[in-house]
């Protein structure tokens, strides 16, 4: 009993679809876009999504500091490969540790209020490491950001594994770790963390009350979702070859924030739905009108109006549509309203 009870999540996280349309997001990418670059930037702005997810759609927190540690993690792998002459490895890796820590400590402030003043002392966060990074132009480059930064071969214990020269060569390093990603918060979101992360957002009080460490467990959140974004950004800055200041600003935070809304919250895929849609739609408008941010505006206020439960929604509502419409045809003619 108690190893089926044990072995049930892994089996769940399959049975789950998310993890398969995430697989085929990645597939289908390289067969639909002519651009490597374009289909990594997907990847990189899914991962950061799936941060601010876990903290809107499953802890209700609503976080204006993701891009924090989005340029953490940009800033934390540029100073490590240019300035220390670090790994490719060990330079991610620190990066993700990077946004854990930073992600940990910004929430450890911020989990202590709630509703708008939380909101506010996240902003008030954004704003400051954002000054910060400005004020430190000797490590952080200030308004150039930090340049050239290499892209070498992914290659551990000297031995190299696969070069990264070309864009899809680097959309694939990038593809694998979305998915390894995706599954780990998969596991997280299906565990008992996960469902006490729901309770949390729906009923923080009573949740508390039942014997849970509300702030432990929204700590712990904050941390997760910071070590995902970190990475984000590392991969970000690989993908750009420079760190740029507006990384940690926080209409980076916004655009994160953006992105999850579209897709939905409280579903993983949804994230993936919602950068790929921002992403793929910024990059068509672009090429329709040099003000096309006009057009997303108008996009944007669509979306907001007709669709509250994102892209996710909108596809489950026609999923269900579908589904009735196939029952009601299959039924026969002749049978009592109540049996079709």
């Amino acid at each position: 009993m108690n190893a089926s009870r044990r072995a049930y999540p892994l089996a769940n996280v399959f049975a789950d679809p998310g993890w398969w349309l995430a697989l085929a997001v990645v597939l289908i990418l390289p067969l639909t876009l002519n651009s490597g670059t374009l289909a990594t930037e997907v990847l990189v702005y899914a991962l950061a999504v799936l941060g601010c997810n876990l903290l809107l759609g499953y802890t209700g927190l609503l976080s204006f500091g993701q891009g924090i540690f989005f340029g953490m993690g940009s800033y934390t792998l540029g100073i490590l490969m240019t300035r220390m002459g670090l790994g490719l490895p060990l330079s991610v890796l620190l990066a993700l540790v990077v946004g854990a820590l930073t992600a940990a400590l910004v929430g450890w402030f911020a989990i202590r209020q709630r509703g708008t003043y939380f909101v506010m002392l996240t902003l008030a966060f954004a704003q400051m490491f954002y000054f910060l990074a400005y004020s430190l132009p000797d490590w952080t480059g200030g308004d150039n950001g930090l340049l050239n930064i290499p892209r070498p071969p992914l290659s551990l214990f000297g031995m190299t594994l696969t070069p990264l020269d070309t864009p899809w060569r680097f959309y694939t390093l990038v593809a694998v770790c979305f998915l390894v990603v995706f599954w780990l918060l998969q596991r997280v979101t299906a565990s008992v963390f996960g469902r006490t992360l729901l309770a949390i957002r729906e009923n923080e009080t009573r949740a508390s009350a039942v014997g849970y460490d509300t702030r432990r467990f929204k700590l712990a959140a904050f941390a997760l979702s910071g070590a995902v974004t970190g990475l984000a950004g590392a991969f970000h800055a690989l993908m750009t070859g420079i760190a740029p200041l507006s990384n940690i600003e926080y209409h980076t935070s916004e655009m994160i924030l953006v992105m999850t809304v579209i897709g939905g919250t409280g579903n993983l895929f949804a994230s993936v739905l919602g950068a790929a849609f921002y992403v793929l739609m910024s990059d068509w408008l672009s090429t329709l009108w040099p003000r096309w941010l006009l057009l997303l505006g108008l996009l944007l206020i669509g979306v907001s109006l007709f669709m509250h439960k994102g892209l996710w929604g909108l596809l489950q509502r026609g999923w269900t549509a579908m589904r009735r419409g196939r029952a009601a045809t299959a039924a026969p003619e002749g049978a009592p309203e109540g049996e079709r």
